[in-house]
């Protein structure tokens, strides 16, 4: 946020004098304000209904409804509003009143220019900080949920020829400002492949801000993509920034782009090619400077042809494109990758030292691995939390080799995958009722460790608010 003079506000003047009214405004507007003016409570709390307003400059004295009044009613609707009260000759006990009522400051009648426009600049001082104050907040939210959010294994591993291609194109293409486009089959990694990029670029010190546009319906993409105003639509009561804003200086990384409609399309295409856009709702064109990081596992060209995807936004995302391989292609770094897991998930799960049979490692070499990474490392979550000793043996892996015999091994994984997470969390939840909250009791109804539970309840998302603090 930029110093109070370049701060532009939205103020209402509310009096019920023209020609004060029409001079104030004067002077708030060569100051660059927008304003907007009523002349008495209930046409300005019409006003309010319809507009965002930054400051309301308002007179005791109004016909209907006094200015105390209308302060009361407009601070209980819209409690971030200041309030600045026109008071005549300096009367003390109305000037107190209504700072009491909520008023920020006041001004003494008569004043001049000079007098309203220090009144007004001090008021923009003190709006600009509560903006960065809750702009720091909000940005703090998101990196506090990107960090929990991370893909869990926090490293890109592998040694085989392909990987060593990934990751010279991540040397390559990091000191640059042009948009990556990551294809890859869910599961591979994209989003370690865009960390990286990001980790290695010179806005690495900046924002790192993720979207998975796949997740989200038309309206509610929109505005996590590009925020919106205050009253924009139902539930909308208060400004948010979106995730643009939020990266600006910084990366932007949008996963599962192919799945974005078309409308959005047309939007995201002008962001990229002007570097500006309007919330939702709003009228302000916002301008940011982002480095867009793009990723999907649908074959975007397909869905050109087909008429999904548009085409233009296609070429100016596919620019500087990266190919992740799926794990089937790579099985000579399982090995290496297994290793890695396993040593974050004997720390995670309190089982120190956890290892692998070679039976064990057959198992994992020769299975396809439809679900990729991801599926890669909730197979050995699971065997590390059920197998009775240190080392997982094929006894273990059993449930891989009756799964590779499927006629759709690939359906019938994913849907095991799914279906083996969603059963656990149902019988971490009855589990954590029968023992009335009591983790230790829980853990033995299992028959898992404390430490494992409290590991289980942290992925799922199941702990208390107090206890994620």
């Amino acid at each position: 946020m930029n110093d109070s003079e370049n701060i532009r506000m939205r103020i209402l003047i509310v009096e019920d004098n023209e020609a004060m009214s029409e001079g104030m405004a004067q002077v708030l507007v060569k100051c660059g304000h927008e304003v907007f003016r009523a002349a008495g409570g209930s046409q300005a709390l019409a006003l309010l209904e319809q507009r965002k307003i930054d400051l309301v400059i308002s007179d005791y004295r109004l016909p209907g409804m006094d200015g105390l009044e209308f302060l009361q009613k407009s601070r209980s609707r819209w409690p971030e509003l200041e309030f600045m009260m026109i008071t005549a000759y300096g009367t003390i006990e109305l000037a107190v009143n209504a700072m009491k009522a909520g008023a920020w400051d006041f001004i003494p009648k008569p004043f001049d220019k000079e007098t309203l426009k220090l009144k007004v600049d001090r008021a923009a001082d003190m709006i600009g900080q509560k903006r960065r104050a809750r702009d720091l907040e909000e940005e703090n939210r998101y990196l506090r949920e990107e960090m929990a959010d991370q893909f869990s294994s926090g490293a890109i591993i592998g040694k085989s020829a392909v990987m060593q291609d990934v990751f010279r194109m991540i040397d390559k293409v990091a000191g640059q400002d042009s948009t990556v486009f990551i294809s890859g089959e869910s599961g591979t990694g994209k989003e370690l492949v865009a960390r990286a990029i990001h980790a290695k670029s010179g806005r690495r010190d900046r924002p790192f801000i993720r979207l998975n546009c796949g997740a989200l319906a038309e309206g509610v993409l929109e505005s996590e993509l590009f925020g919106h105003e205050k009253g924009s639509f139902t539930g909308a009561v208060r400004q948010k920034r979106g995730r643009f804003e939020l990266a600006h200086i910084g990366t932007l990384f949008l996963d599962e782009i192919g799945d974005i409609p078309l409308s959005t399309q047309v939007k995201l295409l002008r962001v990229i090619q002007e570097k500006e856009f309007e919330r939702v709702g709003g009228e302000e064109t916002l301008h940011v400077d982002v480095r867009l990081i793009a990723a999907t596992h649908r074959d975007l060209p397909a869905l050109v042809k087909n008429g999904i995807f548009r085409e233009d936004l296609y070429y100016r995302l596919h620019i500087l494109p990266i190919r992740i391989p799926p794990l089937r292609e790579r099985s000579g770094d399982i090995p290496v990758l297994a290793e890695h897991i396993l040593r974050r998930l004997s720390r995670d799960t309190g089982k120190a030292d956890v290892s692998l049979t070679r039976q064990a490692m057959d198992i994992l070499e020769s299975y396809p691995w439809p679900g990729n990474v991801r599926e890669f490392e909730n197979v050995l979550e699971r065997a590390v939390v059920l197998c009775e000793s240190k080392r997982i043996d094929g006894e273990d892996l059993q449930f891989l080799r009756q799964e590779a015999k499927g006629t759709d091994v690939a359906m019938s994984s994913l849907n095991l995958d799914a279906e083996v997470t969603a059963l656990e969390i149902k019988i971490i939840r009855e589990s954590m009722a029968r023992a009335r909250g009591v983790k230790a009791r829980a853990a033995a109804m299992m028959g898992i460790k404390e430490g494992v539970l409290y590991y289980k309840l942290k992925k799922y998302g199941l702990l208390s608010e107090d206890e994620k603090a």
